[in-house]
């Protein structure tokens, strides 16, 4: 479904996601859905742009957040626009 990702970016985004969620980085993958799997809400998915944006150097306006629902969606995303 995805292309194939830039590991780094993947990478990093997972460091960030298990320090956010108490999640093994292991655990996730680009399949990996925010809120039904990390089990972020609003606030939490908030923060976690906030991280991104700060760490890849990106902004990410609020109207592209509601089609970021996967970690490979992010990463897609962040690729794309850094």
């Amino acid at each position: 479904m995805f292309q194939e990702v830039n590991s780094m970016v993947l990478e990093k985004i997972k460091t960030i996601l298990s320090e956010q969620f108490d999640v093994e980085e292991d655990n996730i993958t680009t399949e990996t859905t925010l809120q039904d799997d990390l089990g972020a809400d609003s606030l939490d998915v908030v923060d976690l742009l906030m991280s991104i944006e700060d760490e890849f150097e990106v902004e990410i306006p609020d109207g592209e957040v509601e089609n970021i629902k996967t970690v490979g969606s992010l990463v897609e995303y962040i690729e794309s626009h850094s």
